[in-house]
C-alpha cells in the first residue's frame, strides 16, 4: 500500500518540530509521536519522562570530567561561571555540552539561583523560611488545621524560586533545569549536573550557592 504523500509530509513536519522544542533525536521523536498518535504535546511528555528515567538510571555513575561554562551580561556588569559535569571528555568537548553550560551561566545570571539543588539547602535555612512562613500563615488568620498546607505550600515556592534546578528555564519555562538537564542526559548517553556556580556583579560580594562543596585540595 503506497503511503499518502500528505500524511508522510505531515509526520515528516510533526518530528521535526518536536526535535526543535526538545533536542531528541529522530528515531526518540518519531516514537514518541507514534505512541501518542501524532499528539506533539503528549510527546514531549512521553520524552520527559523517558529523560528523568535515563537520569534516575545514571545517577549513581560517576561524573568527573566536564566543562566551566561562563556568561557576561549587562554591559561587563554581572558575569557567572557554572561547572557541569559529565562522565567523558569526548562528550564535555561537544557542541552540545559547551552550549548546555552557556546556557545555564545565562540562566544564573538571570534568575539569581541561591543553590543547586533543593538537597543543598542547610537546615538553619530550611527552619528559619518556615518559620516565616509560619508566622505570616497564623497572621494571616486562616483556620488552624490549613496552616501546614499553606506552609507547604510556600516552602515549594521558596525552592522553587531558590534552588537552580526547580527554576524554571529561562530560555523555556515550560521546563525545569532540572528537565533540561534530564534531557541532556538522555541526548549524551551520561550522567550531566550541575556542580557548583558563582555569579558575580560589580559592586556586590560574589554570590554562589550557598551549600556548594569546597573544592578538593591540591
Amino acid at each position: 500500500m503506497t503511503a499518502n504523500p500528505e500524511q508522510t509530509a505531515i509526520s515528516a513536519q510533526l518530528v521535526k518540530e518536536l526535535r526543535e522544542r526538545t533536542g531528541a533525536g529522530i528515531m526518540d521523536c518519531r516514537n514518541a509521536l507514534t505512541e501518542t498518535g501524532g499528539d506533539i504535546e503528549e510527546a514531549i511528555q512521553v520524552l520527559r519522562k523517558k529523560g528523568q528515567a535515563m537520569a534516575q538510571k545514571k545517577s549513581s555513575r560517576e561524573a568527573t570530567e566536564g566543562s566551566v561554562g561562563y556568561y557576561v551580561h549587562a554591559g561587563g556588569k554581572i558575569g557567572v561561571l557554572v561547572e557541569v559535569n559529565c562522565e567523558t571528555d569526548f562528550v564535555a568537548r561537544t557542541d552540545q555540552f559547551q552550549q548546555l553550560c552557556h546556557d545555564l551561566a545565562m540562566h544564573v545570571a538571570a534568575l539569581d539561583p541561591r543553590f543547586v539543588q533543593r538537597e543543598d539547602v542547610s537546615e538553619d535555612v530550611l527552619t528559619r523560611e518556615r518559620d516565616v512562613y509560619s508566622e505570616q500563615a497564623r497572621a494571616s488568620g486562616k483556620p488552624e488545621n490549613i496552616i501546614p498546607k499553606m506552609i507547604s505550600g510556600r516552602m515549594e515556592k521558596f525552592f522553587e524560586e531558590s534552588c537552580l534546578y526547580e527554576q524554571r528555564f529561562i530560555k523555556d519555562e515550560s521546563l525545569t533545569v532540572r528537565e533540561l538537564i534530564d534531557q541532556a542526559v538522555a541526548r549524551m548517553g551520561e550522567k550531566v549536573s550541575v556542580r557548583r556556580f558563582v555569579r558575580f556583579k560589580v559592586g556586590e560580594k560574589a554570590a554562589g550557592p550557598e551549600a556548594a562543596p569546597s573544592a578538593p585540595a591540591e
